[in-house]
């Protein structure tokens, strides 16, 4: 039975102490000491870069620590990898998923533990087994179901069944609200208490501050790899904890602030995609940010994504500046001066085993007698990474070596050599440290002073809110209502653009 005292008077359930893992030439983790208790929502916090994936791979025995000591309720843990940590009760939910899409929730839980007996796999008990754990993530789905066919917000809570599947006495959730809606954070949150309330330790990253005050007990600051700091999260503001992450004054996080728009440059009149995107119709004047809302699978990405050309709409017309594009591909819509940056920056927007330089460059190669200038292409990479502060040692590093907001950079940097005069952002702040994103809506306000024409796709309410001068909002494919930002606010406020996702009553009407 779990103790009734508060998780401060409980014993740690993991203790590291003077924990250091180098790398060739970088000290990632350095004389690390940290306690996380039973029962306690332990938070982790610090900038891109800070340690904090080292930290969690050195806990879950991704990676072995150079020297120091990790223990377990109070027993110590030498490295056997990560199976035997699972075995040990420690369960880790990555970020990105590791799901195996064709296989059904239940063989997912599972996999490589099958209940049975003499090398023959219990099915039934397997089914029973399943529906234990997804009653207690509270998820109510047939064990049988292929894990392709859930939502995201479902693929996260069988992620922590598989977690829980282990008998995990700690848990670490790396950005597990990174792709959920608000209410959905909220089901999540309340499984998280849930868990803690029956002992289990839970080591928490987040990158949103507001998230780190409403579910975190006590946080720890990283800071170049090593611990700045542990405090009560209820003795900190947020001013506080990010100077603890930053170690620097950072500048307003949020600097847009109202101005007139220009002329209209980008119009999205009837556009059809499939049954992702139906008659949206919008316009974006020069100057302007304006915000893309909606629950998960509303159709943002899809919209973007047609207007890029990289999926092929069945209807509908983009207009740049009075002029009709005819846009078949995403080569059409660079010429054009559109840019896309992706949601998924890995995946889809960066080649990650190529150099910083060649990322930059390759939607505008310099050329020279029909071969790349390769010094060119170096000079290119060498004034964005000088403009926009991209940290890295040389150009021609992979950019898979990057931090989330470095790879970001890039993917910028190259759209803005293009000359782009419309350019799309899908999520730019997701994986971001407070420091890089407060830099890369400094870039947005800027290119938005310069006359260009911004959408700002984000599930982050407080994102569109406080960058956009306009916010239209999705649901099923259609956009359903815009929120306009006026003098007093009335109307620019999370509850009527969630009114608006989510098709409940509207007391503006």
């Amino acid at each position: 039975m779990v103790s009734n005292a508060s998780p401060e008077d409980r014993p740690p359930a993991l203790r590291l102490r003077g924990v250091n893992k180098r790398f060739p030439g970088v000290v990632a983790v350095s004389d690390v000491d940290l306690e996380i208790l039973a029962g306690e929502v332990h938070v982790l916090a610090g900038e891109n870069g800070a340690g904090k994936s080292t930290l969690m791979k050195l806990i879950a025995q991704i990676e072995a620590p150079t020297s120091g000591v990790l223990e377990l309720h109070g027993r110590p843990m030498p490295h056997q990898g990560p199976g035997a940590a699972r075995d040990l009760g420690i369960s880790m939910v990555h970020q990105e998923f590791v799901l195996a899409p064709d296989l059904s929730v239940s063989e997912n839980l599972f996999i490589g533990r099958e209940p049975g007996k003499y090398g023959w796999i219990s099915r039934s008990a397997e089914r029973r087994a399943a529906q234990r754990l997804l009653r207690r993530v509270g998820l109510a789905i047939e064990p049988d179901r292929q894990v392709r066919h859930l939502s995201t917000a479902q693929q996260q809570r069988v992620e922590l069944a598989k977690a829980l599947a282990v008998e995990a006495s700690v848990l670490i959730l790396d950005e597990p609200t990174a792709t959920l809606t608000e209410s959905e954070t909220r089901d999540l949150f309340g499984i998280v208490r849930e868990l803690t309330a029956q002992g289990i330790a839970v080591l928490y990253i987040s990158h949103r501050l507001d998230e780190i005050f409403e579910i975190g007990d006590r946080v720890t600051v990283l800071r170049d790899g090593a611990v700045v700091e542990t405090r009560p999260v209820s003795d900190l503001d947020e001013g506080q904890l990010v100077g603890l992450m930053v170690g620097r004054d950072v500048e307003n996080l949020y600097p847009r602030a109202y101005q007139e728009p220009g002329e209209v440059r980008l119009r999205v009149s009837e556009l059809n995609l499939a049954d992702t995107v139906r008659d949206a119709s919008f316009e974006v004047r020069a100057g302007e940010i304006v915000g893309m809302a909606g629950l998960v699978g509303a159709g943002r990405t899809e919209l973007a994504r047609a207007i890029f050309g990289a999926e092929l709409p069945d209807s509908g017309t983009v207009t740049l500046d009075g002029r009709r594009l005819k846009i078949r591909n995403p080569a059409d819509a660079i010429a054009a001066g559109i840019g896309y940056l992706t949601e998924s920056r890995k995946e889809d927007g960066l080649a990650l085993q190529l150099g910083v330089d060649t990322n930059i460059t390759m939607a505008k190669l310099p050329m020279r007698r029909g071969l790349i200038d390769l010094g060119a292409q170096r000079r290119v990479a060498e004034k964005y990474t000088d403009s926009l502060r991209i940290r890295v040692p040389w150009v021609g590093r992979p950019v898979r070596l990057l931090s989330g907001g470095n790879q970001q950079k890039v993917v910028l940097a190259r759209w803005l050599e293009t000359g782009a005069e419309v350019l799309l952002f899908d999520e730019p702040g997701r994986g971001m440290d407070v420091g890089a994103k407060s830099e890369m809506f400094h870039q947005m306000d800027r290119l938005a002073a310069q006359g260009k024409a911004l959408v700002l796709i984000s599930s982050y309410l407080p994102e569109l809110l406080n960058m956009c001068d306009r916010i239209l909002v999705m649901r099923q494919g259609r956009i359903t209502g815009e929120v306009a930002r006026s003098a007093d606010f009335s109307d620019f406020s999370e509850e009527r653009v969630i009114a608006l996702a989510t098709g409940a009553k509207d007391t503006h009407d």
